[in-house]
């Protein structure tokens, strides 16, 4: 397959949206990933996406939309909380997990009878879910597993020949995936942490959000299949969060304790790797600048993958507000691999 390089002019917009309109996939910017489109209400469109991503099929889809009022396309009831969310945090990075009308197929919900909606500020975004006419079920555009893109030449890597489109747009603001919060119940619950924080939404709503237990637990080991083992009830809200995500291909190690401490630990093991002949990466964040970590962590990911990087050495952050985001996306990488420095 060829895949088309479509720029971020609306005549080009157009024909990426045309590209969707009739089935295919097309790569697009947001202020949080890549992500990779299809038309949600068109289950072959979105049976492509699996199968171009290599995504495990109960891992459900967002949908993207470029209205507040296209929602209502979605599900049935629009409730005094979701409204006061879209009102602060829409367009952004926001998904709202709420129930899902007949019209959204199984296999963009992933078999749920739930669907996450969101709507997305990035311009480029916007106008190709406007242009299409459609709402747009996007996962991150790469390849299941590895680091989620957020630069034009990350999903080129991944999906060149497997896609129809990529539009080549700016490098992505936040850099990690939006905030998930599941909305079916009276209380609502944080099921993947993202820039909006657990603090914002409460703060909101006027009354406590709660965070999916499993978010809270470190699983032992991911076994070949990149489902999590672990001794456990380890049983996540959102179906994704039991797979493996955002893994480098060098071995990455998270080392946790007091920062000084973590430091010198860290020199340490890097000397002995380099004696053995390996070529190692430290990441060393600054924990009062979460966000900066959050733009960085996957591009860096990358950065080492292409670099032929042997061994990741990598400080843990603080781990609340935006920082409990970017620990998430982290742990996963190293597929848990945790050292605890006393």
């Amino acid at each position: 397959m060829d895949t088309r390089i479509f720029g971020t002019t609306a005549e080009e917009i157009e024909k990426a949206a045309d590209v969707i309109r009739n089935g295919g996939l097309v790569a697009f910017p947001t202020e949080t990933v890549y992500g990779l489109g299809a038309n949600a209400l068109d289950p072959d469109a979105v049976g492509k996406v699996y199968s171009a991503k290599g995504r495990p099929s109960d891992n459900p889809m967002i949908v993207h939309i470029s209205s507040k009022d296209d929602a209502l396309k979605l599900t049935d009831r629009i409730t005094g909380d979701m409204k006061k969310l879209m009102d602060a945090f829409w367009p952004g990075p926001l998904t709202m997990v709420v129930s899902a009308k007949t019209v959204i197929p199984k296999v963009t919900t992933g078999g749920l009878e739930t669907v996450g909606i969101r709507m997305p500020s990035n311009p480029v975004a916007a106008e190709l879910i406007s242009r299409s006419g459609v709402p747009i079920a996007a996962p991150s555009a790469n390849l299941s597993g590895k680091p989620s893109p957020t630069r034009f030449s990350h999903v080129v890597d991944d999906l060149d020949g497997r896609i129809d489109g990529i539009i080549a747009g700016e490098e992505c603001q936040a850099g990690i995936e939006s905030t998930v919060v599941d909305m079916t119940d009276e209380i609502p619950v944080i099921l993947r942490p993202g820039v909006i924080t657990q603090k914002q939404l409460s703060e909101v709503l006027e009354k406590q959000v709660q965070i999916d237990p499993a978010l809270l637990e470190r699983p032992d080991i991911f076994n070949n299949d990149g489902l999590l083992e672990t001794g456990q009830d380890f049983k996540p809200k959102a179906p994704g969060m039991k797979y493996k995500h955002y893994a480098p291909k060098a071995e990455m190690i998270i080392y946790c304790g007091d920062r000084d401490k973590v430091a010198l630990a860290m020199a340490e093991e890097k000397m002995e790797r380099v004696k053995w002949g390996q070529k190692v990466e430290t990441i060393l964040y600054d924990d009062e600048h979460p966000e900066t970590a959050a733009h960085q962590f996957f591009a860096q990911l990358r950065a080492c993958d292409k670099n032929g990087v042997d061994v990741i050495l990598a400080a843990a952050l603080k781990e609340d507000g935006v920082g409990f985001a970017v620990m998430n996306r982290m742990f996963k990488s190293a597929g848990y691999n945790i050292v605890e420095v006393e």
